[in-house]
């Protein structure tokens, strides 16, 4: 069964977007996933197609109200994940995206304005999702960024299987670099154990540049895993 993607948002026509290009777009065309982009304002309850209200308490902005998306929700509900893009949100891992690419979909939802209305977390199962500490116009980027990761490792995406592997986060690291021809550009060479030839030395170079490079720029992973130098998969917590 494809993957399948619902998108519930305001704003329809920002779909696919980018997703319609490069190796998602061609997934798309060749049907190894499917997308949907429907309009929340269409289970607006009002003439008027009112989707929010003033947030109560007082304050700026404006809610999503929760009628409306529970009934945006219940329309297309039938079993796979829903996810809503919110700054509120865990922080989307390399580890939830291989989660969802193994199943058969994703619901997700957009936020706008000031947000949701907290209710809709109580009354359906619908769970939080942030890609980032910062603050967005709107879900629909982030519902892109989601997809994008996702869809890459769905089976034909990608030329060859493995390049999806030996990746950023995908062992709790951040990848080695990467160089290529010409070998000597403006006095700058490539590693000499690059050109070796010798398999396992660059396997153990590879490992030790990820493991040094994650210690300078993201202490952060170094740290949830432990410090350990065979870090286990990204997202998991080492055991005592």
């Amino acid at each position: 069964m494809s993957f399948r993607a619902t998108v519930l948002t305001l704003y329809p026509e920002m779909f696919p977007g980018p997703l319609g290009t490069s190796l998602a777009g061609r997934g798309l065309t060749d049907g190894l996933w499917s997308l949907e982009a429907c309009n929340i304002r269409d289970h607006a309850i009002d003439k008027h197609r009112t989707v929010d209200d003033t947030p109560a308490g007082g304050g700026a902005g404006m809610v999503l109200r929760v009628d409306v998306l529970a009934a945006a929700l219940d329309a297309v509900a039938d079993g796979r994940p829903m996810l809503a893009m919110t700054p509120r949100g865990a922080p989307l891992t390399q580890t939830k995206v291989r989660e969802l690419a193994a199943g058969e979909g994703a619901i997700i939802l957009c936020g706008r304005f000031e947000g949701f209305d907290e209710r809709i977390f109580e009354a359906r199962p619908v769970e939080p999702m942030s890609i980032g500490d910062y603050v967005l116009s709107g879900g629909e980027v982030g519902a892109m960024v989601l997809l994008d990761a996702c869809v890459r490792l769905l089976p034909g995406i990608m030329g060859a299987a493995s390049s999806g592997e030996e990746e950023s986060f995908e062992e709790g690291l951040l990848e080695y670099p990467h160089y290529t021809r010409p070998v000597d550009w403006e006095g700058r060479t490539i590693p000499e154990v690059l050109r070796s030839g010798d398999h396992a030395k660059i396997a153990a170079w590879r490992k030790q540049r990820a493991i040094d490079d994650t210690r300078l720029r993201r202490p952060d992973l170094i740290e949830r895993h432990g410090g350990a130098r065979e870090a286990p998969p990204s997202g998991a917590q080492r055991e005592e």
